[in-house]
């Protein structure tokens, strides 16, 4: 029997299992929040199958993707970092990670979770689309948008609305795999909510 992905993901191991387990499964943990919130920011301008081949090394010179640690890097890791060739080297990315690990602390601190402020832009529930073929899927959306503008409020950067768009899709927000891939019903697809 033939399963059917969406075409993105191509036949790369990688592409394939990050398609196959984590795109669009909804993220309810604050540190996966995190953790996607970082990668789509250093994704700008970059494939994402660049950002999951570093992904490993992210995970180890970022703490984890501790918000507490990274809010704490002072100057010498920030060089550290920009030295280091597993991760993407671009100054402004790196301290926007830093930026925005303060800021998704005080957030955390205002709704007692980043989980509890973003899922707001969805009314709580995952966004059910039902797109024939991937060219259909759009950059962004009004919920990305808004998404936008309020993190950018809060202090934080690297979250236009298409990097909220892609945020979103990552951490199941919307299910934007097409109808006839086998992760667009699993993850709801053609219920109605």
């Amino acid at each position: 029997m033939t399963v059917h992905r969406c075409d993105w993901c191509g036949d790369d191991p990688l592409y394939v299992q990050y398609h196959d387990v984590e795109w669009g499964e909804p993220v309810h943990d604050d540190r996966t929040h995190f953790e996607f919130l970082l990668l789509d920011g250093a994704q700008a301008g970059l494939s994402w199958l660049t950002i999951l081949r570093k992904r490993e090394n992210y995970r180890r010179v970022f703490d984890g993707f501790d918000p507490r640690k990274i809010a704490d890097y002072g100057e010498a890791k920030l060089a550290m970092l920009l030295n280091d060739a597993g991760i993407v080297r671009n100054r402004q990315k790196i301290v926007s990670a830093v930026k925005n690990a303060r800021a998704f602390l005080a957030v955390q601190a205002e709704f007692g979770s980043f989980d509890a402020y973003v899922w707001q832009f969805t009314d709580g529930r995952t966004l059910q689309n039902a797109w024939q073929s991937v060219a259909e899927i759009p950059a962004l959306t009004a919920e990305s948008e808004a998404m936008s503008r309020d993190l950018k409020q809060r202090g934080f950067s690297f979250v236009g609305p298409t990097i909220c768009y892609a945020y979103m899709q990552s951490a199941g927000m919307v299910n934007d795999h097409i109808v006839r891939c086998f992760r667009h019903a699993e993850l709801g697809g053609g219920k109605t909510s």
